[in-house]
């Protein structure tokens, strides 16, 4: 079992790049009417993936290397309150981190939509942090 400072430096490690994935998708919405959606919705389902398995990581919970939000939500205790994603949401994020990436299954995806997606992302990221030592991510 790793010592439990070598644990938060990987949960402050999965913080950093989930923190960063979020301040990119609330940048380019700033774009407003010239804002690439899909780019905003991917890196907003990264944000949620990342503190997912910061949080994961914290809990010594193994997890596969996947993209999907509904299996890593599966992975969270179900006594757990929170994070709280609907079903929809889980599968919409999901399609996100490969739909936007590659072209042929791409859609257009409205503004409102990329809005919607970044408030899931806060949302996950409010709820994971509460849970984590401030250690980990305070400064983040």
């Amino acid at each position: 079992m790793p010592a439990a400072s070598d644990v938060n430096h990987v949960v402050r490690q999965w913080v950093l790049k989930a923190e960063n994935d979020l301040l990119n998708a609330q940048h380019t919405l700033g774009l407003k009417r010239k804002c690439p959606t899909d780019t905003v919705c991917w890196h907003a389902q990264q944000c949620v993936e990342k503190y997912l398995k910061s949080f994961l990581v914290y809990k010594s919970i193994d997890f596969p290397r996947t993209h999907s939000i509904v299996e890593l939500m599966a992975l969270i205790p179900s006594k757990m309150k929170e994070p709280t994603l609907t079903r929809e949401e889980q599968v919409r994020l999901t399609a996100y981190s490969t739909a936007t990436r590659y072209p042929g299954d791409y859609r257009e995806i409205s503004l409102s939509e990329a809005r919607r997606a970044v408030k899931v992302a806060r949302r996950v990221r409010a709820a994971i942090r509460k849970l984590l030592p401030k250690e980990v991510t305070e400064h983040a």
